[in-house]
């Protein structure tokens, strides 16, 4: 049984909730005043949107339905947090001659993020039109409302230069501790 399931989630002030039937499953749609999500569910698990909270129930009780079970919830759960406060995560560019910053695109509306990573040419990266990026010097700050979205981007941002373990350069979470290596010793 779901410990995180069987919890009745709050809906806190200012976000509307509202659910449809469709082909997939049922679409919940969350609204909040930083912006909208919505998700489809499959119809494993019965949600129940009440005036101050959202309930789940299992339909069937095999092995798949129970894992789904907690995994709506902590889904259903980041949506509601995004739209009140959106998710955000910040990188650091380390290294001599590493820059970046966010342009307005070449082609068409939206913008990218332009990095100088030692390469022999300018890496070029589309920001998706639901999140927000800010470059300033070397910190990267990628903001948004939906969670996944916003870890995504930020990982495969951070694969193109990953930090190396001798001098550290390339880019990190800001949080992340990175593990050095002692080199080469001089005789």
């Amino acid at each position: 049984m779901s410990r995180i399931g069987k919890q009745e989630i709050l809906i806190p002030a200012g976000v509307k909730i509202s659910q449809q039937a469709s082909a997939g499953g049922n679409t919940l749609t969350v609204a909040g005043p930083k912006g909208n999500l919505s998700k489809i569910f499959r119809d494993d698990i019965t949600i129940s949107v009440g005036d101050k909270g959202i309930k789940l129930d299992i339909k069937r009780n095999d092995k798949f339905s129970k894992s789904l079970w907690g995994t709506y919830a902590s889904h259903i759960k980041n949506m509601i947090a995004g739209v009140a406060i959106p998710y955000q995560k910040k990188l650091i560019l380390e290294g001599v001659g590493f820059k970046s910053e966010v342009k307005p695109a070449r082609a068409g509306g939206g913008k990218e993020l332009h990095f100088a990573l030692g390469f022999s040419h300018p890496v070029i990266i589309p920001i998706p039109d639901t999140i927000i990026a800010t470059a300033e010097k070397n910190n990267i700050t990628i903001t948004g409302v939906d969670k996944e979205l916003v870890g995504s981007f930020t990982a495969m941002v951070r694969a193109l230069k990953k930090p190396e373990p001798y001098k550290g350069k390339g880019m990190r979470y800001e949080n992340e501790v990175i593990r050095r290596k002692q080199g080469k010793k001089t005789v």
